[in-house]
């Protein structure tokens, strides 16, 4: 015969309605308390029937993901697995599962969630990604259901719980630290414009050099996928400007390891001859060759604070709107070094490997 509440609350000396409140995790109940009914549960064998109990509650205990359309940035960047770990602990630990959705376009994207919502399929989303554009953002709040970003909103952001990093100040330590190190040609490497961390990024790299006295220069900029081929693009592309940077911001680890890769084949020194600073600080990061300096943003509390913001929100309906930071630290490794004014190695050895051969 089964084992039901009744038989956790006659072991466990208490009421059946308060077996029912420690499996729901009620704060009101005390962790004594808790800790004697699933010490019951545990010796009985006692497993809560979730679905039963979502039918009862009309919820679903299932959490919707929003993954980014670029299917290549989700399977290859680790940054999405990182966080998918930090989300589902979060989730774990209220006994909500996860459902993800994505598509090859933004269309495909909405659609996906407007089937999740009006389905009935999820209690709350966490969209992965923050675009200047969305509209499954309006969606979202026209319909007051409940969700949380992951990175910082470009519009109402004192009306979407978000959870982010200080991208902005981050980006302005990390170029004063290159700048601190004597260098003035610094290049900015980025990823899609109509992602806000891109911008948060860019913005910040743009006031340390202003603030420091150094005119912005537009080819030192490059925007491309967040991906190590993305990387390869820009560098090539920077190289055969005149005057090639001597340091660079890369604003994810997966796109400075192609830098890495294609400044090698060119035969030019990291960080002898160019020193690199990165975002993430994924394992990839600490097995490069050099290791990268990077800038470590905590990607699994990311995920974890999402998933726990978004329950609450669920939970409490009159959860007030939250802006969580998220703390980052640079990490540093051996991507950069004191600029050297006489090593012109730079610039010959990539206008040597640029310029078509005869």
């Amino acid at each position: 015969m089964a084992v039901t509440i009744k038989d956790v609350a006659k072991l466990a000396d208490v009421a059946p309605s308060t077996v029912s409140r420690v499996i729901a995790n009620n704060p009101r109940i005390s962790e004594k308390t808790k800790r004697r009914v699933r010490e019951a549960m545990d010796q009985l064998g006692y497993h809560p029937n979730f679905i039963a109990r979502s039918l009862a509650n009309q919820t679903t205990q299932v959490l919707g993901l929003v993954l980014p359309e670029s299917t290549e940035t989700f399977s290859q960047n680790p940054f999405f697995p990182m966080v998918l770990r930090g989300l589902s602990e979060g989730a774990h630990e209220k006994h909500f599962a996860l459902q993800m959705t994505t598509g090859q376009s933004e269309d495909e994207i909405y659609e996906g969630v407007v089937q999740m919502v009006q389905g009935g399929r999820v209690d709350g989303i966490v969209l992965l990604y923050s675009k200047v554009e969305d509209r499954v953002i309006m969606y979202l709040k026209e319909r007051n259901f409940p969700f949380v970003l992951i990175g910082k909103p470009f519009k109402y952001t004192e009306e979407i719980t978000h959870v982010d990093n200080d991208n902005f100040r981050a980006t302005v330590e990390v170029t004063n630290y290159l700048l601190g190190l004597g260098h003035d040609r610094i290049g900015f490497i980025g990823g899609d414009l109509d992602l806000v961390v891109t911008v948060e990024r860019l913005l910040g790299y743009e006031k340390a050099l202003r603030d420091s006295g150094i005119e912005l220069r537009n080819e030192y900029v490059i925007h491309e996928e967040f991906l190590r081929e993305g990387g390869r693009e820009a560098i090539n592309e920077l190289m055969q400007v005149n005057d090639p940077p001597t340091a660079l911001v890369v604003a994810d680890d997966l796109m400075a390891l192609g830098v890495l890769n294609t400044l090698d084949e060119m035969g030019i020194s990291v960080p002898d001859d160019i020193s690199i600073v990165s975002f993430n600080n994924i394992m990839l990061a600490e097995m490069s060759r050099p290791p990268l300096t990077t800038v470590d943003i905590n990607i699994f509390d990311l995920g974890y604070e999402a998933s726990k913001s978004l329950i609450q929100k669920i939970e409490n309906p009159k959860e007030p709107v939250k802006r969580i930071i998220v703390n980052h630290n640079m990490v540093k490794r051996f991507s950069c070094s004191q600029y050297n004014a006489s090593n012109k190695k730079i610039k010959t050895m990539a206008q040597e490997t640029l310029s078509p051969k005869k």
